[in-house]
Order: C-alpha cells, then structure tokens, then sequence
C-alpha cells in the first residue's frame, strides 16, 4: 500500500510595501507649499498684479474737464486705446526700429556668443577662466555706466575709432542719427555676449564625453566636429538665449535712454517702445499707455512663442 507525500504548501506572496500614509503625503504638501509662499506671493504682487491692473487701465478712458485738471470721470472705451495706439506714429516707428535692430543685432551677438564658447571648448583653448570671466565681465557692468562709457567712447571729437577711419578717408559721426542704432546695437553687444556666451559653453560642457571621443575616432575634430556634433546637440541653448534675446531688444531702454539724457544730438526720447510709453505716461496720458504696454507685451509673445514653434517644427522634420 503506497501513500502520498503531501505536497508542501504554497509560499505566500510577498507583502506589498505600503505607500505614504495620507498625513504624510498631506505633510509633504504643506512643506513644499511653505517654500513655494514666499516667491508666489511676490509673483503675484510684483509681476501678476501689474499686468493685469495695465491690462485693466487699457479698457478704460479719463475726461477731464475745466482748467488745471478740473474734475475727473473714468469710463469704459473699450478699444479706443488700442486704437489710438496704431495711430500713434511715433509709437509704431519705434516698434519697427527696435525689430529692424533687433533682426541685425541677434544674430550678430548670438553668433559671437557661439563662436566665443565653442573656443573656449575647444582641446588647445588655454587660460579657459580666465578669458571665460573676461568674456563675462562686461555683463556685471551696470548697462547705465555701460553706455555713459561708450557715449564718451564715440563722440567724434574724443573716439579712438575715428581717428584710423578718417586716417583711410572715412569720416563717421557714431552719436549721429544714422548711426545711433548701430552704436546702440554695439552696446547691446559688448554687453551681452559674454552672458549668451556662458549659457552656451555650460551646455557644451553638460555634452558626453563619449560621443566627442567617438567623433574623434571617426576624424571628425576641429571645425568639423564643432559644425556637425556640438552645434547641433546645443541647439536648445541657442534657442533659449534667441528668445531671451528677443525679449532683451523689445524691452530696449537703458542705452537709448542715457543716450537721450546726454543730449546727444541723434538720440531721440521716443526711440523704442518702452520710452515712448513712458514718456505718453508723464504727459498723463495712463490709458493710452497701459494699452502700449499690452501691445508691446504682445508682439513680444508673438515674437518668442512663434521662434520657439518654428526651431520646434524644424527639429521634428529633421
């Protein structure tokens, strides 16, 4: 008589770890709201507050009636604002100008940039922190005291530049009115190439090590290497800084302001947008220029989101 071993028992399943309890997650919540307070509440007074109250003060209009002033009466104009901003000569001729200098100057500085931190990448470059902070130095100069500097630095009478150029027959006047966006678009250069710069060499710096070695081995270095492997894999910063940059040139200010302020006989108080607003905001016109700002805001946004959609479209075909 033969008899049959019981088979062992099944082993029980493993005990499934637990997640977070819900106080903990409700506690996880609570911190990182706590950290995120502070920069919201700031956010929200100092950047959300004034869009939307400038947004506000663009639907409205003021009448004032008798002498000095007199009484005050606020109304809804709709889009009278808008309106009287496209009739705005002035205003529309700053828009062009900026988008005309801006169209010239981006690509001019952005190349610089490139060309700047794809030097310092390179295998021979020497003294790499040393030119790195060289290259930087002129952005941790205040744009202010930047274009007092370079006033000085083009006035006919005391430039270095014009003395070699008349020396070849060619006599230049900078601080022309001419000449006054090309010795803008030179401050805005000198200034910012170095902060373009450093976003670009950081990225070639983040790339791997291996895919530069493997394109070494193929005998892909040089300018070869930097044209087919680095540029292309730091695409994203050169994005990143063209649209920083766009947005730099629409909120133009500081040069063609100090420029102005030196009466300099080229500079004109209504050369970009931002001036022009401010000053139709001093001769207690608000409306007219909360409804400037909005537009401003505007072609900025366009501008930037439609460089981002297109670099965007260009990746996805390639």
């Amino acid at each position: 008589m033969s008899t049959q071993t019981p088979s062992p028992p099944a082993p029980t399943p493993a005990r499934v770890a637990a997640g977070p309890s819900r106080r903990h997650r409700r506690r996880t919540a609570l911190n990182a709201a706590g950290f995120l307070l502070p920069f919201g509440v700031l956010f929200a007074a100092m950047m959300l507050a004034p869009i939307g109250y400038a947004i506000y003060q663009s639907f409205y209009r003021v009448q004032r009636q008798g002498l000095f002033g007199g009484e005050q009466t606020t109304s809804f104009a709709g889009f009278e604002n808008f309106s009287a901003a496209f009739r705005d000569a002035d205003f529309i001729a700053s828009l062009i100008r900026v988008t005309l200098l801006g169209v010239v100057q981006v690509p001019v500085m952005l190349g610089l940039a490139l060309l700047l931190a794809l030097l310092l990448d390179s295998r021979s470059a020497r003294l790499r922190k040393t030119f790195r902070l060289i290259y930087f130095l002129p952005y941790a100069l205040p744009g202010a005291i930047a274009a007092v500097m370079w006033s000085f630095l083009l006035v006919k009478n005391l430039s270095p530049f014009t003395g070699p150029l008349s020396a070849v027959g060619i006599d230049v006047d900078f601080l022309s009115a001419g000449w006054i966006p090309v010795s803008i678009g030179n401050m805005i250069t000198w200034g910012w190439t170095g902060y373009n710069m450093l976003i670009i060499y950081s990225s070639l710096q983040s790339l791997p090590r291996e895919v530069i070695e493997a394109a070494a081995l193929d005998n892909c270095t040089g300018w070869r290497l930097a044209w087919y492997v680095k540029i292309p894999m730091v695409r994203p910063a050169l994005i990143l800084t063209a649209v920083f940059s766009i947005i730099g040139t629409a909120q133009l200010y500081t040069e063609p302001a100090v420029l102005a302020a030196a009466r300099i006989p080229g500079a004109s108080n209504k050369f970009s947008p931002i001036m022009n607003t401010t000053l139709t905001a001093s001769q207690a016109d608000m409306n007219l220029a909360a409804a400037e700002s909005v537009l401003l805001a505007l072609v900025t946004l366009v501008l930037s989101f439609g460089l981002l959609k297109f670099t965007q479209r260009r990746t996805a075909d390639a």
